[in-house]
């Protein structure tokens, strides 16, 4: 079902990102997995399906094909994140921290995500505008944007 012209963004992103395989791309793309045959072979996922999940994803500008030839081979093309891909990246990490809090067994989750520059846990944060860190379950209200319902 196609939100485009919803009011909501949430329906607009779900658009983009609403089904597993989608989300387990883009997952293996921001961990730096860009060709066809490696995300294939990393994910497990059908060619076909592949296939139509990155034209999809290129078409809502969040990866853009870029050429590459390996010598005596033709020219392919591997996947990047476009500045829209990289605004994703609190989103998958959200979904991680989620899985590792609800969904992870009894060893617990089987990837952590660390800063490179310290070596500290990352974590997803909800701050407003002004700073202040925003607890889960604390209370926050939806206003109307600069585009109106209707």
């Amino acid at each position: 079902m196609a939100h485009e012209s919803s009011a909501c963004s949430v329906a607009r992103t779900a658009d983009v990102l609403g089904d597993a395989w989608t989300v387990l791309v883009l997952r293996d793309v921001l961990n730096g997995v860009r060709r066809f045959d490696d995300l294939a072979a990393h994910l497990g996922i059908a060619r076909n399906v592949l296939t139509r999940r990155l034209a999809a994803l290129v078409e809502h500008g969040v990866l853009e094909r870029t050429p590459y030839r390996e010598p005596g081979r033709r020219e392919r093309h591997e996947y990047r994140l476009t500045p829209a891909g990289r605004d994703l990246v609190p989103v998958v990490l959200a979904m991680m921290a989620w899985g590792d809090a609800h969904r992870a067994g009894p060893d617990g989750p089987p990837v952590r995500v660390e800063h490179a520059g310290c070596g500290a846990a990352v974590r997803v944060e909800l701050r407003c505008a002004e700073g202040h860190r925003i607890t889960p379950g604390e209370r926050v209200r939806s206003v109307p944007g600069t585009r109106r319902a209707g």
